[in-house]
């Protein structure tokens, strides 16, 4: 962060160690409001405790640069990860960052589509998990102590409406 990204990893350690968190951190927030044009507030306010911040930004910055996915698709996979996640913050940022990269309105809009289509099947997947599992069972009968008996009580059948019509 801040030069050039052919810098290796020890080198990036060894510059931080020489200039100091302060002015490290500092470098970064430059770097990263001249990218894109605003600093994150979770950036501004782990740059409050620059060892945090730069511990954040060598993490980040690792697991993309050693990637072999290209730099786009991290984006764009962020990207989607923000929408499925709810953070317009996050959303944004990465869609600036993906487009910065080459992404297209239409891959952007396909990233979305596809995120809101897997977070809707999680959605479904664990509520209909939680719906056999609740209703395969009585579970106030297996709670100790309701119905009067150490054990529970047993299960009662539920009586359900008629339909319109029948008697």
């Amino acid at each position: 962060m801040g030069r050039s990204s052919k810098e290796t990893f020890e080198e990036k350690l060894a510059r931080i160690v020489e200039q100091g968190a302060d002015v490290t951190a500092e470098e970064w927030m430059k770097v990263i409001e001249e990218e894109y044009g605003k600093v994150p507030l979770i950036f501004r306010r782990m740059s409050e405790r620059p060892e945090v911040l730069i511990s954040h930004l060598l993490y980040k910055g690792t697991v993309a640069e050693t990637s072999p996915l290209d730099p786009k698709y991290v984006e764009l996979i962020s990207m989607a990860v923000g929408a499925a996640l709810k953070c317009p913050h996050c959303t944004g940022y990465h869609m600036v960052a993906a487009m910065k990269m080459g992404a297209t309105r239409e891959e952007i809009l396909e990233v979305i589509l596809l995120s809101g289509m897997i977070s809707n099947s999680s959605v479904l997947a664990n509520a209909y998990r939680i719906v056999d599992e609740k209703l395969e069972r009585c579970v106030p009968c297996e709670v100790p102590g309701v119905g009067g008996k150490p054990g529970g009580r047993k299960k009662v059948p539920v009586k359900r409406a008629r339909a319109k019509g029948r008697k």
